[in-house]
Parts: structure tokens; C-alpha cells; sequence
């Protein structure tokens, strides 16, 4: 089926539950969350496979098994689309749209390659400036971060602030609007994960595969 955006319902679905995270919501419930809110995801991630691979939606229940918090859903739902290593990321939830793209968890080795090409002065310099170039049009940095420079590099290195970086993403964040019960959420939507490509391709071509934010 073609996607034809978030439907509003699917704001209401998650408002109840929040005020409301019980199994009890949530089985009263399943039909709404299914319709409204897992298929437009399953008819988005169906439309965007060719340019940007295989997606998978993550499951709709917590892991709360080393969470002093035990409410057993998540409140927002979350997908992904892989392809040469790159992750392309969209979320839902009451706050409204976030987008994003990268590789948000480096293995060892994918990581110590991406330490080594962002601290290469010829590699380096390229994603430094691929970075900022998003930032000033309007994406934000993500990923997990050291606080320091890892060991062995240089604590006052010029390009420190990447080379902290465990996993390395942009997105951008939509309040809700009524352009998400439309066509137009694709377009927004693409647009991001295209906006991101530069960044994606220098990663590719530094550190070959890349990790999955948790499912």
C-alpha cells in the first residue's frame, strides 16, 4: 500500500499510552496501534527500499529487564533502513517526528578505522567540513561520545570533538504538524536522510559497516 502519511490517531494512540503504559491499553488498544501507527511505517519503509535498502520496525516492547523503570511499551515507534552500512532512522512519538542517518554504534574495528580517518590529515579535514556544513543547515550531531579523546590520540587534537564519537549521526527533529498526515511526511523524510549522504558516503568509504541503534 502507497504511504500516505502519519495519521493524527496515531498521536492520540501514544498520548493514552503514556497516561497509561499497561498491558491492559495496550491489547484494548492493538487494532489502533496497528492501523494507525505500525502500518503507515510498514508503507513508508516499502517505498524508500530502493534508495535506501531493507527496514525493519523495532519492537513495541521495553527491555526493562536492568530498568528500574518497568513499564513494559515503548512510547514511540521506531524504524530503520539499512543499506552499505548506513542507517537511516525515523521515530515517532508524542513530541512528533525525529530523522536521522548514520552509523550509530561502531564495533571495535569499524571504530578504530573511523578514529584513524578522522584523525588522517587528508580524511580528516573532508568529514570535519562535511559535518559542519550540515550543522549550518540545521541538523544536529548524535551519537555516543567519550568525554575525552580516546588513548592514543592526541587530547588536544583540532578535530577532538570527532574523534570522541563512538557512533556518528545527523538528524533533525518535527514537532507535530499537519503535514505528517500527508504525502508530504515522505518528502520531509527522505530529504533528511539524502541531506545526510555526504557524511554517509565518507563513512562508508573510511569504515565500511556500521552498527544499529537498539531495537
Amino acid at each position: 500500500m502507497a504511504f500516505r502519511g502519519i495519521p493524527a490517531e496515531a498521536f492520540d494512540f501514544f498520548e493514552g499510552l503514556e497516561a497509561d503504559n499497561s498491558k491492559a491499553y495496550w491489547i484494548g488498544n492493538k487494532h489502533v496501534y496497528d492501523a494507525v501507527v505500525k502500518q503507515p511505517f510498514v508503507d513508508l519503509l516499502t517505498e524508500v527500499e530502493a534508495e535506501f535498502g531493507a527496514g525493519k520496525i523495532f519492537r513495541p516492547h521495553r527491555d526493562v529487564r536492568f530498568s528500574n523503570d518497568k513499564t513494559p511499551y515503548k512510547t514511540n515507534i521506531g524504524a530503520i533502513a539499512v543499506k552499505d552500512g548506513a542507517v537511516s532512522y525515523v521515530s515517532l512519538s508524542t513530541e512528533g517526528l525525529f530523522v536521522g542517518s548514520g552509523f550509530y554504534r561502531m564495533e571495535k574495528e569499524p571504530l578504530e578505522r573511523f578514529r584513524r580517518a578522522v584523525a588522517n590529515d587528508e580524511t580528516g579535514p573532508v568529514i570535519e567540513s562535511l559535518v559542519t556544513t550540515a550543522e549550518k543547515a540545521g541538523y544536529t550531531v548524535g551519537g555516543e561520545a567519550l568525554k575525552r579523546a580516546p588513548k592514543g590520540y592526541d587530547a588536544e587534537h583540532p578535530r577532538g570533538r570527532l574523534l570522541r564519537h563512538k557512533g556518528l549521526y545527523l538528524g533533525r527533529s518535527f514537532e507535530p504538524a499537519a503535514w505528517m498526515g500527508t504525502r508530504k511526511a515522505l518528502d520531509r523524510i527522505t530529504k533528511v536522510w539524502r541531506g545526510v549522504a555526504p557524511v554517509n558516503g565518507w563513512l562508508v568509504a573510511n569504515v565500511g559497516g556500521s552498527g544499529t541503534p537498539e531495537g
